[in-house]
């Protein structure tokens, strides 16, 4: 019974791994479409910064968005990682429960 509870929590760890890599999934994409716009553009851009607008030269937002970028491919690689070993959990302790449960058969 214990295995169970121990996969269960496994389980529950990874699908909480698997929002949050599809949240950063989303920032990804909207980072680099955000990037290809500006980069498009050749021009001064405008960035949201709390309730103002403020003129940023394009090169400035580009870096930013850039590092942002590094920041999140991070991000997702270390949640990767982080997935990957739940998972070899996960099939571990089933084949564990497998296994007694045939034991007892």
């Amino acid at each position: 019974m214990e295995k169970i509870q121990q996969m269960q929590f496994f389980q529950e760890n990874l699908q909480a791994i698997l929002m949050q890599k599809q949240a950063f999934q989303m920032e990804m994409n909207e980072t680099i479409s955000a990037l290809k716009e500006v980069e498009k553009s050749k021009e001064d851009v405008y960035k949201l910064i709390g309730q103002l607008m403020i003129k940023i030269p394009s090169k400035t937002i580009v870096e930013e968005l850039k590092n942002k970028e590094k920041i999140i491919q991070t991000r997702l690689k270390r949640l990767e990682d982080q997935e990957e070993k739940l998972n070899s959990e996960v099939k571990k302790i089933r084949d564990e429960i497998i296994k007694d449960s045939k034991k007892k058969s």
